[in-house]
């Protein structure tokens, strides 16, 4: 399986921290430039690699970590999203009637024709999802929600991987509720960071 994280802001620069740690190669892509990014993807780790966008299109697992509002842009790189998981880390404060009233990963899985989209890795802040989440014992919690089930079992092995608890809410419109931006609304479990006790 490859990865690719599209964005390398501060929650696309704390999911590149969290592979690192477990030496797994992902590919870093933004609007910028590879050699642009490279000096930043080179001080967290040695797997991290920066590439174009195009290249970062050819792997399997791709992680949106771009504002919200650029998703669009992210969509029209590659006619078809057919044999790609989208793992969608972003977050919208844009009023529900700018997206038709659905949730914001019901609205953003609509550009990606053909792609398996699951939400993720979305809600906790950067600072946190950057360190390590294994503590005492316990495994930091990330929710997932997605209208494919057989997309959401590859993401939560990638979470366990990257040493995170993987919590399946279910459906975006059941489960999902729970950890969306919608307009002015946060869901109750965005930013609460819990673990999970091995047992």
């Amino acid at each position: 399986m490859s990865y690719a994280i599209i964005g390398f802001g501060r929650i696309g620069q704390a999911l590149a921290h969290a592979f690192a740690r477990k030496n797994i190669d992902v590919t870093v892509a933004s609007r910028r430039p590879p050699e642009a990014l490279a000096p930043q993807a080179q001080a967290i780790g040695p797997t991290i690699l920066a590439k174009s966008l195009r290249e970062a299109l050819e792997t399997d697992t791709i992680i949106l970590a771009v504002p919200f509002e650029q998703h669009g842009e992210v969509a029209k790189a590659l006619p078809d999203w057919t044999g790609k998981t989208i793992v969608d880390a972003m977050n919208s404060l844009a009023p529900l009637e700018e997206m038709d009233g659905l949730l914001s990963s019901v609205f953003a899985a609509k550009a990606f024709t053909g792609g398996r989209f699951v939400k993720a890795f979305n809600h906790l802040i950067a600072t946190t999802l950057a360190t390590d989440p294994v503590v005492e014992g316990g495994h930091r919690v990330v929710f997932l929600s997605s209208d494919d089930e057989g997309a959401t079992a590859p993401v939560a092995t990638l979470a366990r991987e990257l040493g995170f608890a993987p919590i399946n809410l279910g459906k975006l419109n059941e489960g999902g509720t729970l950890v969306h931006a919608r307009g002015r609304v946060w869901g109750p479990l965005i930013f609460q960071d819990v673990f999970k006790k091995e047992p």
